[in-house]
């Protein structure tokens, strides 16, 4: 539900020049409290950082600065500004031009005189994103409440909408989102239908009616170029969004068509983008411009996208943003299967219920090493030379950093192998990865890859399986004694690491003044034990917490994410603090808050 003030957020904010707030993940909320947040440290302007201590490819990532302004105390609530800019979104499809009437004329703007031909174009697919996360369902590690952006049309017909837009302005799938769009002054709720684990870009949704009969027509879905992918030195036009809903675009040089990314951990996991390569330009609009890579069409090959990480500094961590290029391919994989429908777990959209895609991943994470490394580890010459002869430019070989944590290929790769090959046809980047585990059928029980594997001077014929994976990410939690409880989400899982006799269930967050926070029960761990009894999943975390009595005191048993084990006692509150749960309804597309138990007028109430 958006909150009346959301307004007035808008106007505090219309003066940031970048698009993003980030928040402590470790930082506690409270009901009818103002949440924690923690400033970043301010840099300069020229100042650059690498994502890692010995990466040196995104030397043009800068620190953000925030700005937090307090609202007026009338209004019973902490109003955060952002210094972010936009974040713009993906194209798609093979909608039609739509003939603009007289009665459209009068009400849109025209393009200057001296706009580009992709500006041109592409103003009828660009929108800017506001999305707003309830401060109660702070899922995955998300490090703030308030995100802007900018995101693309890439299906626009009678019944359905989707614009694609990054992981940085869409993080979870609990948001409030609301859409402006450049071409038709009008604002409309959306819905997040489509969370990609991996590749950085979220799907949502608009229903087109909601748009009018003018607002319709001047809508248009982008037209998306995957075919042919960007080279070295091919000249680009990059095409965004101001704050103010201006088309701005510049001419730039490809000068990397495939720089492979590499987001280090955060102290407080949350999504990060992994195994995939993104394209770099000789100029941009800075870190937080964000938008599309079109031909001089205005036919996009790439989404100019923006990415979050953390990074170390003054021995203080900092959220941060950087913006790369995800070749356009990545979302025409995921738009035709949900456009076409298949096989896979449905969704209510608008009123109709469509097939949503099944991704099938290799859920290990990966990085390049040299030829010239491999060899010094004691790789073949003959593996050399195939590797070599199958892609010349790269010239590298792919090696396992490290598995996610109950997983299936945990059970079979080790960290430090070296994937040779699938089937026997060499490998040499991730999307090679991805063209095999997208040729696997939803109805494959077994859905697998062999690959060939060098480890410790051994080579290795493994079969490895692919974990099933849809868009919906994390769709149930539980706040008990004022702790945010939830499965452990991907970030989690890829530390590698989930406690023995099940995984437990993750303390995601806490709140202030709750028992939670009285009794020292924080977040990055789990609970694994309540009272003795084994917690192994959040279904056996509702029934034994049904039973806990209103003043009840409660023995926790927990495990931190550095593995070590802790066991505190918690008197319950179920007066103030009221055990309850919510959950995702695929059947009516809307998320259902259900109180387990509580104790009101001397009386216990349980479901």
């Amino acid at each position: 539900m958006r909150l009346n003030s959301d307004k007035e957020i808008l106007n505090t904010v219309a003066s940031a020049d970048t698009q993003h707030e980030a928040l402590n993940l470790g930082s506690p909320i409270s009901p009818g409290c103002k949440e924690t947040e923690s400033v970043c440290l301010p840099s300069g302007n020229n100042e650059t950082v690498a994502l890692e201590n010995d990466q040196s490819s995104l030397d043009g990532v800068e620190y953000k600065r925030r700005r937090f302004s307090e609202k007026n105390a009338d209004h019973g609530s902490m109003m955060t500004s952002d210094d972010k800019g936009e974040v713009i979104e993906l194209p798609v499809t093979d909608n039609s031009p739509v003939d603009a009437n007289a009665e459209i004329d009068d009400v849109m703007p025209s393009m200057g005189s001296g706009a580009s031909v992709p500006e041109t174009i592409l103003e009828a697919a660009l929108a800017m994103f506001e999305v707003h996360i309830p401060p109660s369902a702070m899922l995955d590690g998300v490090q703030g409440q308030h995100f802007y952006g900018t995101g693309l049309v890439i299906h626009h017909s009678e019944n359905l909408g989707l614009v694609a837009v990054d992981r940085n302005t869409v993080p979870i799938a609990v948001s409030d989102v609301m859409l402006s769009f450049s071409s038709y002054p009008v604002e409309i709720p959306a819905e997040v239908v489509f969370l990609h684990p991996v590749h950085n870009y979220a799907l949502v949704a608009y229903n087109p009616e909601s748009l009018g009969v003018a607002g319709a027509a001047a809508l248009r879905a982008a037209v998306l170029l995957p075919e042919t992918p960007l080279q070295r030195g091919e000249s680009v036009h990059l095409v965004g969004l101001s704050r103010s809903l201006q088309v701005t675009s510049r001419k730039s040089i490809v000068t990397d068509p495939g720089a492979a990314l590499n987001v280090r951990y955060s102290d407080c996991p949350r999504y990060r983008a992994m195994n995939m390569e993104v394209i770099e330009l000789d100029t941009d609009f800075g870190r937080s411009f964000s938008g599309v890579l079109s031909d001089e069409f205005g036919r996009v090959k790439a989404l100019w996208a923006s990415f979050s990480t953390q990074v170390k500094y003054n021995a203080q961590s900092e959220h941060m943003q950087f913006v790369r290029g995800i070749p356009i391919h990545f979302i025409c994989e995921v738009l035709d299967k949900i456009v076409k429908g298949n096989s896979g777990p449905s969704l209510l959209i608008n009123g109709i219920r469509r097939s949503m895609p099944t991704l099938y991943i290799l859920e290990a994470e990966l990085y390049p090493t040299l030829l010239s490394k491999a060899r010094s580890f004691g790789l073949s010459d003959n593996w050399i030379l195939a590797l070599a002869k199958k892609d010349p430019v790269r010239r590298q070989v792919l090696r396992v950093k490290g598995c996610l944590a109950g997983s299936k290929a945990e059970k079979v790769l080790e960290q430090g192998d070296m994937l040779l090959a699938i089937d026997g046809n060499p490998i040499t980047c991730f999307q090679d990865i991805d063209s095999a585990c997208n040729l696997v059928s939803v109805d494959d029980k077994t859905a697998e890859l062999k690959f060939t594997v060098f480890r410790q001077g051994t080579e290795l014929l493994v079969s490895v399986g692919l974990d099933a994976r849809n868009g919906f990410e994390t769709t149930r939690m539980m706040n008990w004694a004022g702790a945010i409880i939830q499965e452990s989400h991907r970030a989690v899982r890829a530390l590698g690491f989930l406690p023995e006799n099940g995984h437990g269930v993750y303390i995601n967050r806490w709140c202030h003044g709750s028992p939670a926070h009285r009794y020292g029960l924080y977040a990055l761990q789990w609970i694994v034990e309540i009272n003795g009894k084994a917690i192994p999943d959040l279904d056996t975390f509702v029934e034994v917490t049904r039973d806990l009595d209103h003043d009840a005191f409660v023995r926790v048993k927990t495990v931190h994410l550095n593995g070590k084990p802790r066991v505190l006692t918690l008197k319950q509150d179920l007066h103030y603090w009221p055990t309850w749960e919510l959950c995702f309804d695929t059947g009516t597309a809307t998320w259902h808050r259900t109180v387990i138990k509580a104790h009101m007028l001397g009386k216990l109430l349980s479901v």
